[in-house]
């Protein structure tokens, strides 16, 4: 297992060489390498008096900045690759420390998105069929499968199909609250149109009405019926028409 080794608030070697630049505002892409070398091995000899462990990758990479620091200083420091060019000896650790960059930058907005994240309830898709037994009484050959087909349509219609925020408030629409509200409008019009029920359009207000009504259907608190196919579909009080 690697673990990465920290020294304060560092991750590695290069994520303190990346902070001196930054502190000494060089350009990266143009890093004064005798400076640099100079303050990060001063860094690391402080760390060692504090008595602490230094890892073997921060002494490689301090190798390194000597090394690059000795090519610089030759009277004619010209290196070449394999098709003559003249490369800069800083070329290489400047494209580690860029790439490196752009993985910590990546990881921050990840990491925010992560955050963002946990604050979104979601729930799994549940079987509607669960919450009506044989027994429950929707009326005139109006199945299960109508209600939810109608109730689909009237979403469509109310373009409450879109992604609608799910993020849990203290004000969440209850199924219990929404079945007292239906309780008391057919108390007060005895029938009303299963449409009518659904007059805000916010994703968890029509999920706690639809099941409400389902429940009371279920509960026989109210009956559902539908005269003929395409007409509106009546909640109504049981007994009562």
């Amino acid at each position: 297992m690697n673990i990465a080794f920290k020294i304060n608030e560092f991750e590695g070697p290069l994520d303190l060489l990346l902070h001196l630049i930054k502190e000494s505002k060089m350009d990266i892409m143009n890093i004064e390498i005798e400076n640099i070398t100079k303050q990060y091995i001063e860094y690391l000899d402080q760390q060692e008096k504090m008595n602490l462990e230094i890892a073997s990758e921060y002494l490689v990479l301090a190798s390194e900045l000597i090394e690059i620091k000795s090519k610089l200083l030759l009277p004619n420091p010209k290196i070449e690759n394999e098709e003559g060019e003249e490369i800069d000896p800083r070329e290489e650790l400047v494209n580690r420390l860029l790439e490196y960059q752009a993985y910590k930058e990546i990881t921050k907005v990840l990491q925010e998105k992560e955050n963002i994240r946990k604050e979104i309830y979601t729930k799994s898709p549940e079987n509607i069929k669960n919450y009506v037994d044989e027994e429950t009484t929707i009326t005139s050959d109006v199945s299960l499968d109508d209600l939810v087909e109608a109730f689909k349509k009237y979403l469509e219609r109310k373009k409450a199909t879109k992604p609608l925020k799910t993020k849990v408030t203290v004000n969440e629409i209850s199924v219990s609250s929404r079945r007292h509200d239906i309780k008391r409008i057919l108390k007060e019009k005895k029938k009303i149109s299963f449409f009518e029920l659904f007059p805000v359009v916010s994703k968890d207000y029509i999920v706690a009405t639809f099941l409400a009504i389902l429940e009371m259907a279920k509960s026989k608190e109210l009956v559902i019926t539908q005269k003929a196919t395409f007409d509106d579909i009546i909640c109504e009080v049981p007994n009562e028409k």
